[in-house]
């Protein structure tokens, strides 16, 4: 089986459709978008229509944004995208769950099966400097899928599926492979959660990645950037008001 995964798309469409004909060209089985879909300055609701449009046979889940837009939790980025999506999209947001099963041995979510909101393969470590993240360490990542082992939620699963830190990744634990493709359309930002801390991919391009195998053969993975009119897409954010945004699109850093 070969499974196309993308995640963090954020509302940027010039970046999805970009994506998406690339994914057009892999021969892939099964598309698995783990979630932080809309939100974002540059188009959420043209990326709303672009995944629920007929025949596009994605598969998607429910990121912390999704939830954060539902439940109108105040956030500057949140409530831009709420207010531009409208009742039908707000529906297709709600139906969409925190995580799962798009094919035999395999489980997508988030951040973690059981929190939307934590770092999977990464850790925020001021101990080496302020606004730092590292790898984790898999007896870190075992760690903090103790809660979903304990609620079976990985029973029979060899491949998990995450997004969230926007960061190409990936982790074999034991029988678990673990993939983050990266992101599509937010290559750099910063966050107080837990501690303040910055992640930056370094280039503007969208990411996605490629999983090839089953469970019984098992897995790998090829991660892909694909160019696509970033300057569009970051002078779209800075109209609608987050030039900071579009800046980070622009470049795949931080401004400073």
């Amino acid at each position: 089986m070969r499974i196309g995964v993308v995640a963090d798309v954020h509302g940027n469409l010039p970046a999805l459709e970009a994506v998406a004909a690339a994914l057009a060209d892999d021969g892939v089985d099964l598309v698995v978008n783990c979630g932080d879909i809309v939100s974002g300055p540059v188009d959420p609701a043209g990326v709303a229509d672009f995944l629920t449009a007929p025949g596009r046979a994605w598969v998607s889940l429910a990121g912390n944004h999704e939830r954060q837009v539902l439940t109108r939790i105040p956030s500057r980025v949140d409530d831009f995208t709420y207010d531009h999506l409208g009742a039908a999209r707000l529906e297709w947001l709600a139906t969409l769950a925190p995580t799962l099963e798009p094919a035999p041995g395999v489980l997508a979510c988030h951040g973690s099966p059981t929190d939307d909101l934590q770092y999977l393969l990464e850790t925020v470590d001021p101990a080496i400097q302020p606004g730092a993240l590292r790898r984790a360490t898999p007896d870190e990542v075992a760690e903090r899928l103790v809660p979903a082992r304990t609620a079976g939620l990985l029973d029979g699963v060899t491949l998990l599926l995450v997004g969230h830190t926007h960061l190409a990744r990936e982790l074999r634990l034991g029988g678990l492979y673990i993939v983050n493709p990266g992101s599509v359309g937010w290559p750099a930002y910063d966050d107080d959660v837990p501690s303040f801390h910055v992640v930056e991919a370094g280039s503007p391009h969208a990411r996605y990645a490629i999983v090839t195998g089953s469970p019984d053969e098992g897995w790998s993975a090829e991660y892909r950037q694909v160019v696509y009119d970033w300057d569009a897409a970051a002078d779209a954010a800075a109209q609608n008001g987050f030039p900071d945004i579009g800046a980070a699109m622009r470049t795949g850093f931080l401004p400073q």
